[in-house]
């Protein structure tokens, strides 16, 4: 997708819109610390509208403290999926979590995408208001303003490191897809393992068709969200997450918490390896 396709962000302009009322309950919390945290700030995307509702897609930016060396630039997406509720609450609660604790993020810029399909979220279903899976349409010339300004995105962001959330209805436990660099899986290992003490890896020798490798799959399927199809030097690593949906929701953003701040350390460890540090 052209830069000069992306710009062309679409909107559907009608009389008097309505704030779409889910997502704003859900980001009022988050809101709120933004207005008050040096660390937090927020930048949704231009607006759309569907059936004369008024959305965006939201978008928060969280500046740890210095630690030395390149700030490591990270996106985490949430609720591309609108039926998975679980994923939107994990970042809001790592975003509240790091306010209180910034340490926790030292050296990150995180872009922190909690509702990724705000359509989808307010009405509780898994695809969009148009009815498409927006994760089957990334890197394929979709007209969804969501996937649009989210390529836009992962275009000019330049992320070093890409983190996706979601919830599966069939699952036994926890379980995360490896793609990307290859050190990807040196970083799924000690997310499963901190993960584990809220949720165990599931057990499924096969998961949607794909071979499970002790909870890392490494196939994936086409049109998900993901880096720019580009080679990319650095190239980012990628890491989709995946909750068991049938425990309980606060089990559920435990165990993503715990698997991303394993992350995060992972990570640092890796950079720190990588230089000399």
């Amino acid at each position: 997708m052209s830069n000069a396709l992306i710009a062309e962000f679409p909107t559907v302009v009608v009389p008097a819109p309505q704030p779409s009322g889910a997502v704003d309950e859900l980001l009022r919390p988050l809101l709120h610390l933004a207005h008050g945290s040096p660390y937090l700030r927020y930048i949704p995307s231009p607006p759309f509208v569907r059936n004369g509702v008024e959305y965006t897609v939201p978008h928060f930016v969280f500046n740890g403290p210095l630690a030395g060396g390149d700030t490591i630039r990270l996106g985490l997406f949430a609720a591309i999926h609108g039926d998975e509720p679980e994923s939107a609450r994990s970042l809001i609660a790592l975003a509240q979590l790091l306010v209180a604790e910034p340490q926790l993020a030292a050296g990150y810029q995180l872009h922190l995408y909690p509702v990724c399909n705000p359509t989808g979220f307010a009405r509780g279903t898994r695809c969009a208001q148009s009815g498409l899976d927006l994760n089957r349409e990334f890197w394929r010339d979709s007209a969804e303003p969501e996937v649009w300004w989210l390529e836009h995105e992962l275009i000019t962001r330049r992320f070093l490191g890409l983190i996706s959330l979601h919830s599966d209805d069939t699952a036994n436990g926890y379980y995360a897809y490896v793609r990307g660099a290859v050190f990807t899986e040196n970083l799924a290992r000690p997310a499963l393992a901190a993960a584990a003490q809220w949720l165990p890896a599931d057990s499924r020798p096969v998961i949607d068709g794909f071979c499970n490798h002790g909870g890392l799959l490494h196939d994936c399927f086409a049109g998900i969200l993901s880096i720019p199809p580009a080679n990319l030097d650095p190239e980012p690593f990628e890491l989709i997450l995946e909750t068991a949906q049938s425990a309980p929701s606060p089990i559920q953003v435990q165990a993503n918490l715990a698997a991303i701040l394993a992350i995060f350390e992972a990570y640092r460890g890796f950079m720190g390896y990588q230089t000399g540090i």
